[in-house]
């Protein structure tokens, strides 16, 4: 998927929209690319001088992976309904990312029960993880947000 037909699935817009490709797509596993350019506008401030991608950037990015995977794969109509975090578990970041990594995104659909999901996820870069995560999501009509 392009960004076009991405941002047909979900909501999330620029500068908030952290997914720019899915290179593959399952019913219960996606692997998709986020390009980390020095562009982006949280390196104004995080940090001068020595940029780093804040980790709940990562984990944010992650969620928008698995919305893309369920809203493909497991819900009827994506126009009208929306992933929300309910938790998020066991985080971990093992590296910073910087500006002119590509941030591989793989998340993983663990256990599904009515609206409510599992997932586990995990940000890489030149095959290290950066971040991994254990979450859980509720899939909500979108007017109830």
């Amino acid at each position: 998927m392009n960004i076009e037909e991405i941002k047909k699935v979900i909501p999330h817009r620029y500068p908030f929209l952290l997914v720019d490709r899915v290179v593959e797509l399952e019913e219960k596993r996606i692997k998709a690319l986020k390009n980390v350019t020095g562009n982006e506008e949280f390196f104004n401030g995080h940090f001068p001088g020595q940029p780093i991608m804040p980790g709940v950037l990562q984990v944010e990015a992650m969620a928008q992976a698995g919305a893309i995977m369920l809203m493909t794969q497991h819900v009827d109509d994506p126009q009208k309904t929306l992933m929300v975090f309910s938790g998020i578990n066991k985080c971990k970041f093992r590296r910073q990312v910087v500006p002119g990594d590509q941030l591989i995104l793989e998340v993983e659909l663990g256990s599904q029960r009515r609206n409510f999901v599992t997932m586990h996820g995990t940000a890489s870069v030149d095959g290290k993880v950066a971040c991994e995560l254990e979450a859980s999501a509720a899939l909500v009509p979108r007017e109830q947000v």
